[in-house]
């Protein structure tokens, strides 16, 4: 396994900051829409009864979900409130781990892209996408072994071309891919 070595924790923890508000507005409007049925199937659960109580030194009877309602209502309000703030801090940081991961493949899959099959993606023990690194950076070593052979391969053909009476347009060819793995892939 190719890891960093480098602190376990991570500076900031909005990598990337659309994902992580998405990921975080979803589960918020979760919780919303849980607060809200369940303060709705309260109320009209509770429709049917009469409740008595004093009010003043009076005794009052009257529906049981209007006298509830302004109960359920701050109840849930600081319910609500309470399960937000833990909600956003909690997946702050899951999608704190996802990011992260995110944020470096985007940045090392670009350079292997641009011809670089030196490269490995290191990742923290931690991070749930460590293994997905793992098999890049061994399809990305298969890749380099596999280039590295042809491009020793194809310095054998030009050296053995160049000795022999081959026409010169099929040795300039060669040598013209010969440079461009050169050029386009660091092996």
């Amino acid at each position: 396994m190719f890891h960093d070595n480098q602190s376990s924790t991570r500076k900031r923890y909005f990598i990337k900051k659309d994902f992580q508000a998405k990921f975080i507005l979803k589960f918020c409007s979760l919780i919303l829409g849980g607060v809200v049925i369940s303060t709705g199937l309260l109320f009209l659960f509770s429709q049917d009864t009469l409740t008595s109580s004093f009010n003043h030194s009076r005794l009052v009877i009257e529906n049981t979900a209007l006298a509830i309602l302004p109960s359920i209502v701050y109840t849930s309000l600081i319910t609500l409130g309470l399960l937000t703030i833990a909600t956003i801090i909690v997946t702050l940081f899951i999608s704190h781990k996802i990011a992260g991961p995110m944020f470096r493949f985007e940045k090392e899959l670009k350079e292997i892209g641009e011809g670089n099959l030196t490269k490995k993606i290191m990742l923290r023990n931690k991070d749930q996408a460590a293994e997905l690194a793992d098999c890049i950076n061994d399809m990305t070593a298969g890749l380099h072994k596999k280039v590295s052979h042809i491009r020793t391969e194809l310095e054998h053909i030009l050296e053995s071309t160049r000795k022999q009476d081959t026409p010169r347009e099929i040795i300039e060819g060669l040598e013209h891919l010969h440079q461009e793995i050169i050029n386009n892939l660091k092996t």
